[in-house]
């Protein structure tokens, strides 16, 4: 005869299995966060160097062409150097690498990192979001495999990757929603929230560090969206494919890019040429075209009416090949935060010629179609989207864009390679 305490032990087991993993996903989500948050305060230091310092000493303009082409082909060769001759050449190829994956081995991080540093602060059009994610898996499955070998490497990788994507964001729910898009349909124990359980544990810990260093915002100054009608819906539902569509065809090109450097073989050709073009680029797009792209965004969208449609579209295009170049040639970092800056340049573009257009639906609309070309995380994208929207009423007109802009990229090629160097779908 089944007792109380028979009856309950199945519903207490859980808790048994959950509770002592609290504290390791909380070291985790600490330490990614200091990792991300020590290498951006690096870069930081060294932009301020590089584009500051330097050119006021040398009396030259700082945005000057002579001065961009010089500094990112300069950096070219920094980088080129350490994936050269650094132990590990700075990690896998960065064009067959996405959010996630394996653990490296952990003499491969600090070059990686060094290599990620120099591109952020010289000015290349990628973010830190994959070296730093990347980095973390590798030092959490090397200590936690160490300090518990019985525990699967997975469970290490999961806490990395969440910790990351908290610290980067600055809450824990972008990492739910990513983990919760990988966990579907695998096999596992217990409920989809009990495996979420460490790693939201790890996303939070990440987050409020984050938040208590640096204090992060991805508000971009739009103006609220109070009360949206059926013509902010028809403009979400045009935009958002058509900025997915846009996002497309960088995916096409890609491949093809990443072949051409590729025939130059070594890393001291395929870096500096790299760094050559993005300094071109930056002179034919102007400074609001380099680096990560997170501030710059703020710029743009502080300047709505500032731009014509025109220059708009080009900031756009330099944005988006300096995308494709800075990731086909070698230099190591993440596509995020580009595409958020080629979504809002886009939508931008459409708000110029649409004036009636509110800006915020056009801004998030774009951005939502683009990362959903480019990362082809649906949540993610639509969680950036709605965060630069600051406003919960366009929370029904994105989830409603979503589903037009899903259908233009489901099966399409991806802004990632295999490692034959073609496209994945």
């Amino acid at each position: 005869m089944a007792t109380d305490h028979d009856a309950t032990a199945p519903a207490d087991a859980p808790v048994r299995l959950l509770l002592p993993q609290i504290l390791p996903a909380l070291v985790v989500g600490v330490g990614s966060a200091l990792l991300f948050l020590g290498i951006s305060k690096i870069a930081e230091e060294l932009q301020g160097v590089l584009w500051e310092t330097l050119p006021d000493a040398l009396d030259i303009g700082a945005y000057s062409s002579l001065w961009m082409i010089t500094v990112l082909t300069a950096t070219g060769v920094a980088v080129g150097l350490v994936v050269w001759k650094v132990y590990g050449h700075a990690g896998p190829d960065p064009a067959s690498e996405g959010l996630g994956g394996p653990p490296m081995a952990p003499g491969v991080v600090p070059g990686l990192l060094l290599a990620s540093t120099l591109a952020l602060a010289g000015g290349v059009s990628l973010g830190p979001e994959q070296p730093t994610i990347a980095s973390a898996i590798a030092l959490a499955a090397w200590l936690g495999l160490r300090a518990a070998p019985n525990v699967p490497g997975a469970f290490w990788v999961s806490l990395a990757v969440a910790g990351t994507f908290g610290a980067l964001f600055g809450t824990p729910v972008a990492a739910a929603l990513v983990l919760s898009e990988a966990l579907t349909g695998q096999p596992g124990p217990g409920s989809l929230w009990d495996r979420l359980f460490a790693p939201l544990v790890a996303a939070g810990a990440g987050a409020m560090t984050t938040q208590l260093v640096s204090s992060p915002s991805f508000a971009m100054g739009l103006p609220p969206l109070t009360d949206p009608g059926w013509q902010d819906l028809l403009a979400a539902l045009v935009i958002a494919p058509l900025g997915a569509l846009f996002g497309l065809l960088g995916c096409y090109a890609f491949p093809h890019l990443h072949r051409a450097f590729g025939r130059l073989r070594h890393p001291m050709a395929m870096l500096p040429l790299g760094g050559l073009v993005l300094g071109l680029l930056g002179a034919l797009g102007g400074h609001l075209t380099l680096f990560k792209g997170l501030h710059e965004t703020k710029e743009l969208v502080g300047s709505i009416g500032s731009f014509s449609s025109g220059e708009l579209a080009r900031l756009a295009v330099v944005k988006l090949v300096a995308l494709l170049v800075a990731g086909a040639c070698g230099f190591r970092g993440g596509r995020v935060f580009p595409a958020v800056f080629i979504g809002a340049a886009f939508g931008l573009i459409a708000q110029a010629l649409v004036p009636e257009v509110h800006p915020a639906v056009a801004v998030s609309a774009a951005v939502l179609g683009v990362l959903m070309a480019t990362t082809r995380q649906g949540w993610v994208s639509l969680f950036i989207a709605a965060v630069l929207a600051a406003s919960p009423a366009m929370l029904t007109l994105l989830c409603l864009a979503s589903l037009p802009a899903w259908l233009v990229v489901t099966g399409r090629p991806q802004l990632e390679l295999d490692h034959r160097g073609e496209a994945l779908r």
